[in-house]
């Protein structure tokens, strides 16, 4: 039997996670009307791979690249108790392989790699309609802390001012 094995990614895995983004892309396009239109990119994966602040991760199965995600260290608010934190980010699994705690395994890889940096502190963003992802999250221990909110002042009706 073949086990899920989670690595560091490499230049090699560019154009695979290249679709997982784009896969992400469409995922979250009916929760965000500001998206523009046709293809655009959320990250510059090439770079994120050579950065030392960034780990980037990919899931394996035999030797299919099945998902990933990536931790970068970013400082924190002043008036917080942790200086640095690390931001979860381009977490993907591909869909025939979901269900099977690939997602918990990418982000216990996160973990140890942010604790091997001297982190304590793992901050994420999703959609607030995304009841899926927000379930996959809570389920390995993340917790709501602070809702943004967003108002498009094109939505406003000006009759009302």
């Amino acid at each position: 039997m073949e086990i899920i094995t989670v690595r560091t990614a490499v230049p090699a895995d560019l154009d695979i996670l290249l679709g997982f983004e784009q896969g992400i892309i469409a995922a979250e396009r009916p929760f965000d009307p500001t998206l523009k239109e046709g293809h655009i990119n959320y990250y510059d994966i090439a770079e994120m791979i050579k950065a030392s602040h960034i780990e980037v991760v990919v899931a394996e199965f035999g030797n299919e690249i099945i998902g990933g995600g990536y931790a970068r260290i970013e400082p924190s608010k002043t008036y917080l108790k942790h200086r640095e934190h690390a931001f979860l980010g381009f977490m993907y699994v591909k869909p025939e392989h979901r269900g099977r705690g690939v997602n918990s395994m990418v982000i216990e890889a996160l973990k140890q790699w942010a604790v091997t940096q001297g982190i304590t502190e793992f901050r994420l963003q999703v959609y607030n309609d995304n009841l899926p992802a927000i379930k996959a999250y809570e389920k390995v221990g993340f917790t709501g802390y602070l809702l943004e909110m967003r108002m498009g002042l094109t939505d406003i009706d000006s009759e009302k001012f």
